[in-house]
């Protein structure tokens, strides 16, 4: 008897561009909308309360905070139906990778050369450090291994993005996300407001260490310029904003290691466990393509910079001002579409969820934070001094 092929069946194509069908495209458009409106919220909250009541010139307040917040408050309000499901899931899985991919336009390989043979190890060290460290506490407590995968990546690199970006890589759902996001933002938000200060008194004032230890002890990038702004203008240490700006991005560049790093890990840990046994690791996970994404942007922003240095325009075509331009237009979008992604993960997460992974991970974030901040502040009194900007 011959078996005829169901209609749902869908090309290899469609499962990877859309996670769907074409002819059920349709069926992403409210929860697609729904994504869109609470995107918009999140960057014109973070935007107003940011730079205009806060008056700083690039809004410490994450948006991908936001979104997530508000999608668990209208998940609590209301009961999300079940007609916003395969837009959410799209926005999650598909807008997700493609926003991460979009990141990479931010970094450039001359920012690892302008932190110099020094500065490029304090970072590795408090990468490691942290990693380490939180990973051994996910143990102690007994964290659920995603859970404790993702706060180990994201205390470590840069908070919200590389958890996002880990998320994917390790199969996590929803509510880890989400609570892996919360535990970041809650705690990088209390290093925005206290380590300028903290910082000013163990580094006696030196702008160079100061700049270090913000870039490298506070979780998300948005979090790190906030805090650094607050230092240089307090204490008129202008430096101190380059410096921390310009380790928080070499340490982003660190993410296209560590994940796959961590990818690997998570997949020998669960292969070991009884449940896993005799599985094989899936090593096409451990370097997923949208890594290789995010490293080709920064080859091609490495690459067309390097044009506009020696004058000959981005790859011959752009001038400098249109090259910063095309720039800033990815680095929009990019920022969108991680908004957008996370509102999905806000909205599809059920708050009950959450309750069930109870304090722990609030006590691994705790322990996180202050192990990353011990880590940097000893790696810089080694070798800070060396670092000359």
């Amino acid at each position: 008897m011959n078996v005829k092929k169901t209609d749902q069946a869908i090309t290899a194509w469609e499962k990877n561009l859309l996670g769907v069908s074409a002819r059920d495209i349709p069926q992403l458009f409210p929860g697609l909308l729904a994504v869109s409106i609470l995107t918009w919220i999140s960057i014109w909250t973070s935007e107003f309360v940011g730079k205009q009541l806060m008056g700083f010139e690039k809004s410490p307040i994450s948006p991908v905070m936001l979104a997530i917040i508000l999608g668990l408050l209208i998940g609590v309000v209301v009961n999300v139906s079940k007609i916003f499901t395969p837009g959410l899931k799209f926005a999650v899985k598909k807008i997700l990778r493609l926003g991460i991919i979009l990141l990479g336009i931010r970094l450039t390989i001359l920012d690892v050369f302008k932190l110099g043979a020094f500065g490029v190890p304090i970072v590795a060290l408090c990468i490691i450090g942290a990693l380490v460290i939180t990973t051994w506490i996910n143990h102690r407590l007994k964290l659920p291994e995603r859970l404790g995968t993702l706060i180990a990546v994201g205390t470590s690199i840069c908070g919200v993005t590389a958890i996002v970006a880990a998320s994917p890589a390790i199969d996590a759902d929803e509510e880890e996300t989400a609570y892996a996001v919360a535990v970041i933002t809650i705690f990088g938000l209390f290093a925005t407001l206290v380590y300028p200060y903290l910082a000013h008194t163990i580094f006696a004032g030196e702008a160079v260490k100061v700049g270090l230890f913000l870039g490298t002890a506070v979780h998300e990038t948005a979090q790190v310029v906030g805090a650094a702004k607050i230092y240089a203008d307090v204490f008129s240490q202008p430096q101190a904003l380059d410096v921390a700006t310009i380790a928080k991005l070499v340490r982003n560049v660190f993410m296209a290691v560590v994940i796959p790093f961590m990818a690997y890990s998570y997949a020998q840990k669960t292969r070991d466990n009884e449940e896993f046994k005799g599985q094989k690791t899936n090593f096409a996970k451990l370097f997923p393509v949208f890594i290789l994404g995010f490293l080709l942007m920064a080859m091609l922003r490495s690459i067309g910079d390097a044009g506009i240095n020696a004058g000959r325009g981005a790859f011959g075509l752009w001038s400098g001002e249109t090259w910063h331009t095309i720039i800033s237009l990815i680095k929009k979008w990019a920022e969108f579409f991680l908004v957008a992604a996370l509102a999905g993960v806000g909205l599809s997460t059920k708050f009950q969820s959450l309750k069930r992974l109870g304090i722990k991970p609030f006590l691994v974030g705790l322990a996180a934070a202050l192990s990353v901040g011990i880590v940097s502040f000893i790696a810089i009194t080694l070798l800070g001094g060396w670092v000359k900007l």
